[in-house]
């Protein structure tokens, strides 16, 4: 699982055209869900925006395209994140991305904070546990190990951002 493939091989064309579709997918997702970047949870691809962004992607997809593992753990969360976009894009179309970001503030005002901490916690650990199990019994084997490396990072990228956009949200309901 540690070796690279030769650049330019079939093999490696193999790996980029997963993370081609993966990454894709994600932006994507992305731009249905916000095409301003109004509810872009990740600071950096925000500050990216669509053009950096995507030349920055373009770079890891042909860099991580000769190393199997990161190719499938990229993969993999990226395909993870473009369903979790999807799942929500339908809503935040039709209200609009502002309309949207202050629905959902609204509704973290109204309900009890400790709830929502403790299902986001839930989910993530729950979609990590999964990936955990497959790391620990995938049997060494790429596609097992790399997909439970994803889930793990999905898990801790939805935690970690959730949680940011929460915070964030606080201090402006403080100020």
């Amino acid at each position: 699982m540690d070796e690279t493939i030769p650049f330019g091989s079939q093999e490696y064309f193999v790996f980029l055209a997963l993370l081609v579709f993966g990454r894709g997918m994600d932006f994507l997702s992305t731009w249905v869900a916000t095409p301003h970047l109004v509810l872009e949870g990740n600071p950096i691809a925000k500050w990216l925006g669509w053009k950096w962004g995507g030349l920055l992607n373009v770079v890891v997809c042909v860099f991580c395209a000769a190393a199997p593992l990161p190719a499938v753990i990229v993969s993999t969360t990226s395909l993870l994140v473009a369903a979790r976009n999807f799942q929500g894009a339908w809503l935040m179309r039709t209200m609009g991305e502002h309309e949207y970001r202050f629905w959902m503030s609204e509704r973290l005002a109204v309900g009890r904070r400790g709830l929502f901490v403790v299902c986001l916690f839930a989910q993530s650990a729950l979609v990590a546990f999964i990936g955990a199990a497959l790391i620990r019994y995938g049997g060494g084997l790429l596609i097992p190990v790399g997909a439970g490396y994803g889930l793990v990072i999905y898990g801790l990228a939805v935690l970690f951002y959730s949680l940011l956009s929460f915070v964030r949200r606080r201090k402006r309901e403080e100020s």
